[in-house]
């Protein structure tokens, strides 16, 4: 009696899946039959390698400081009088002897003018009187009166050119001007603040250095000067003097440090970051891109042959590393020149699984190399 046919459709989707298991099984097990026979293997990764190379390499000693002008004053009057023309405008750079500020010398003005009128007179008069002398037609003590009545002419008017003088504000070194605090018509009296004067080609940066790096510290030594306002941009210093004596309650040495501003960016009072370079050397060094961080101990995978074959594979290696800077790292142990190293696709291989270099790129990562500025220390 054959089978009716409502139970033969009654559950064809059922029937088709358990024939793809049956086959998907039996496909799993020739694909496990085959790797255990050596009959499979991993495509290779594809990576990018760098080599390792040496390079110029120091220690970097970080530390925050304030800039301070290289001279710095503010200006204000030696006499009480009225002020009567203001000569310069707020920020203005003014060169040494600039005439910032005049104040009223009407009276002195006309004081002076007498005085030069009775040393003419009495130069006039000295000068007869010595013909006269030469001629013995006059005592000696007369041509003698008439010569300090000369001097006494002089000094007179020396002492009014240097009182009108006193009228006049300059600028006693070239620089940049502050604020204008004073306006035609005040009266000022000596120690009026009249403005500010900054010399700032030169910024003098201060900051402190834990003694403990006292022995590296030395005038000359090189750094790096940074500020949030300027974030992409480094201000080459060095130190100038280093202070005689230590803190006793934040044990640390004062430096001060000089930074050539001739763009005038740096004004004073800036908070900077100083990168200080100590121990130059040359080292081998990796791009920090290749560092492998795994159980707190730094690895990278190096490039090497396969064992049972002429294809690259990647071997993970441990090494100990030193100074960082830039995107660079110094290794300390475990690696040699000329070696290579994984860059990018770290994160796709494994212990001694292969790849494959991309031809091209490791050439260019090493193009980009040379001299580079530290960052920090490690």
């Amino acid at each position: 009696m054959s089978p009716c046919p409502s139970h033969r459709s009654r559950f064809p989707h059922l029937t088709i899946a358990l024939l793809w298991l049956l086959v998907l099984g039996g496909c799993e097990q020739g694909d496990r039959s085959r790797s255990a026979a050596g009959g499979y293997q991993r495509p290779p990764t594809a990576v990018i390698a760098s080599a390792v190379v040496q390079r110029p390499v120091s220690d970097v000693l970080e530390a925050i400081g304030t800039t301070q002008a290289n001279e710095s004053v503010t200006l204000s009057a030696k006499v009480t009088d009225t002020v009567s023309r203001v000569r310069f405008e707020d920020g203005q750079f003014v060169e040494q002897g600039a005439v910032l500020v005049e104040l009223a010398n009407a009276e002195e003005s006309a004081l002076l003018a007498e005085a030069e009128a009775n040393v003419d007179e009495s130069a006039r008069q000295l000068r007869r009187l010595e013909d006269l002398y030469r001629k013995r037609a006059i005592p000696v003590s007369q041509r003698d009166e008439a010569s300090a009545a000369y001097n006494a002419a002089k000094a007179r008017y020396e002492s009014l050119v240097a009182r009108l003088d006193d009228l006049l504000i300059r600028a006693p070194f070239s620089g940049l001007l502050g604020f204008r605090d004073v306006s035609a018509g005040t009266l000022i009296t000596p120690g009026t603040a009249i403005t500010t004067l900054d010399d700032v080609s030169q910024i003098k940066l201060d900051f402190a250095v834990p003694e403990v790096h006292l022995a590296v510290l030395q005038p000359g030594l090189s750094l790096i000067a940074r500020s949030t306002a300027y974030p992409d941009r480094g201000f080459p210093a060095s130190v100038q003097t280093v202070a005689t004596r230590i803190d006793p309650v934040t044990r640390t040495a004062r430096v001060r440090a000089v930074v050539e501003n001739k763009d005038r960016v740096l004004r004073p009072g800036m908070l900077l970051t100083v990168a200080l370079q100590t121990n130059e050397r040359i080292a081998l060094a990796i791009p920090e891109s290749a560092l492998v961080q795994r159980s707190g101990r730094t690895s990278v995978y190096v490039v090497v042959q396969q064992e049972d074959g002429p294809a690259l594979a990647a071997a993970l290696r441990m090494i100990e590393t030193g100074a960082r800077y830039d995107g660079w790292v110094e290794v300390l142990r475990g690696l040699t020149e000329g070696e290579r190293v994984i860059t990018e696709g770290t994160l796709k291989v494994r212990d001694q699984s292969p790849i494959r270099l991309l031809e091209g790129r490791e050439t260019a990562q090493e193009a980009a190399g040379g001299p580079r500025r530290p960052r920090r220390s490690a």
